[in-house]
């Protein structure tokens, strides 16, 4: 049976990239260590998985004496815009402001983060 083709990072390769995006390029220890305290998975899960997401484009491998080092191979930035593109399409049906309006109805927006997403906003209507 073929695999479901999935277009974008699972939860648990995103807690991957975010480790390596906070630390830089790091070995398969050091993510193992940083995210046991988080899910008590054994260390050869963590490396398959690793493995699996260079495999999929979403890590580079480098070797270092008898060590891998790995890094992101796309930017946070990337990731995130192709997470919420792919959240936009499934589940808002394209509508930016749908999604823009439930995000902002789910948690308390600070008076600080307002002011950002307005001058945002002021700054796509004047373009």
């Amino acid at each position: 049976m073929a695999r479901k083709k999935t277009t974008g990072p699972t939860e648990r390769e995103l807690a991957i990239l975010g480790v390596l995006w906070e630390r830089g390029p790091s070995t398969v220890r050091q993510i193992h260590e940083t995210l046991h305290s988080e899910a008590k998975t054994g260390y050869t899960t963590t490396l398959k998985l690793m493995q699996i997401m260079a495999e999929k484009g979403l890590l580079v491998r480098a070797d270092d004496g008898r060590r891998h080092i790995y890094k992101p191979a796309v930017s946070e930035e990337r990731t995130q815009k192709q997470v919420v593109g792919d959240l936009l399409e499934k589940v808002f049906a394209g509508s930016a402001e749908k999604l823009v309006m439930r995000a902002l109805s789910t948690k308390k927006v600070s008076a600080k983060e307002l002011k950002r997403i307005r001058k945002m906003l002021d700054e796509m209507e004047g373009a």
